[in-house]
């Protein structure tokens, strides 16, 4: 009997995700693929600068993942990015590159001058953006979108509408917009944009599918995680239609940032099972790589690459987490390249002493490993943290001589 698609060797999730009163909502693209911000929005984070070389180590890591394209960042945002689109684009990298231009020739140009593949313009639509920020009438969108569209494909980019504040956009003007970018201009593909993440998952799935409806050009979708539903909006983008999603390592982006690669990643391919050709185990040191060069630290228990994901403290089930991982866990570590971890502090039993002690090379009576865990228990209360495995050596050690 062929094992079920929610428990394999690797995973156990709900069943229920796989139920058909789900499913026949879905409505995925015949392939789907991660198009990559962090060297652009990514960077918009607060306080963090990408120099050119750590720009080019980023991209080359994507592209060892499984990106399938790569968004190089904006090349009117100064010299040394420019610097650092050109070398990438020239790396023979397997994903395609691109980078952020405004709707104007000399954006394009200096995209072209960078020898990228293709250029991702961007128009304000949604209706705050355009009454209060821009100050922009409706036909000035649409004439400025067409004539850089335009401009862009004669210089041979591959074109990608980027409609921003889309799930802002009055309908009547969305529909007027789309339909003469599409006659006019006819790019490569649209982008349903959540600029603010001010939307729930079934409207970014709503206007996905409507968007589609409205054009005969493939749907791209692009989340912020203002209230914190960025994984959410995105993957529901990819359940009405959208072939291509925009995410950005860590979660990094302006405020609260974009929708995560690693956690869109896994829930795609593990939740939903459709694969996007990420290489899921290294997703881990593509995510350390990316803290190291932004400074922003991860909190420990972020989803996916957080510290804390594969470890146990409670002493509780000690032996079925190491005989049985998939009764505790929902998906085994080495399968997105981490290793499950015991550590020590209030919550630990004497299992996870003796597991401690295996591990040192050291043996120790009933009687000591009831002394260690008390002092443990002891430090770990007085100091409201865990226990180091080199004190736990030390403390090992007093009690056993």
């Amino acid at each position: 009997m062929a094992q079920p698609p929610y428990w394999t060797e690797d995973w156990w999730i709900s069943e229920y995700n796989f139920a058909k009163e789900i499913r026949k909502g879905f409505d995925f693209a015949d392939k789907i693929g991660i198009h990559d911000c962090t060297l652009r929005d990514g960077e918009q984070t607060s306080g963090v600068v990408l120099r050119k070389d750590e720009k080019i180590e980023i991209a080359k890591m994507l592209d060892e993942v499984g990106v399938a394209r790569i968004e190089a960042g904006m090349p009117a945002v100064s010299a040394e990015d420019a610097e650092a689109i050109t070398e990438i684009a020239k790396a023979g990298l397997n994903a395609k590159i691109v980078v952020f231009s405004r709707a104007m020739e000399a954006d394009i140009d200096r995209s072209v001058d960078c020898g990228v593949d293709g250029v991702i313009i961007e128009v304000p639509s949604g209706y705050p953006k355009l009454e209060y920020q821009f100050k922009w009438s409706e036909e000035q969108v649409i004439d400025k979108s067409v004539a850089a569209l335009a401009y862009a494909k004669e210089k041979g980019l591959e074109t990608v509408f980027f409609p921003h504040d889309t799930t802002r956009a009055k309908m009547s003007f969305l529909k007027r917009l789309l339909g003469e970018v599409l006659r006019q201009a006819r790019p490569d593909s649209t982008v349903v944009v959540d600029t603010t993440g001010s939307s729930l998952p079934s409207a970014v799935k709503y206007l996905v599918k409507k968007v589609r409806s409205l054009v005969d050009i493939p749907v791209e979708v692009h989340t912020h995680n203002d209230f914190g539903m960025g994984v959410a909006t995105t993957v529901a983008g990819a359940e009405g239609g959208a072939n291509m999603l925009h995410v950005c390592v860590n979660g990094l982006g302006e405020r609260t940032g974009n929708a995560s690669l690693e956690e869109v990643a896994v829930v795609m391919q593990i939740l939903y099972g459709v694969d996007l050709g990420i290489k899921l185990d290294r997703l881990y040191e593509l995510s350390r790589l990316t803290e190291r060069l932004t400074g922003v630290e991860l909190p420990r228990n972020k989803p996916i690459v957080g510290e804390s994901c594969f470890t146990r403290e409670t002493g509780l089930f000690m032996d079925v987490m190491q005989e049985t991982p998939l009764a505790i866990f929902p998906v085994k570590a080495d399968v997105l390249g981490r290793k499950f971890e015991i550590v020590l502090g209030k919550k630990s039993g004497k299992a996870s002493i003796q597991v401690k002690l295996e591990e040192a090379g050291m043996e120790a009576t009933d009687e000591q490993v009831q002394k260690i865990l008390a002092e443990i228990k002891s430090r770990s209360i007085s100091r409201k943290a865990l226990i180091s495995d080199e004190e736990f050596r030390e403390i090992a050690q007093s009690f056993i001589g």
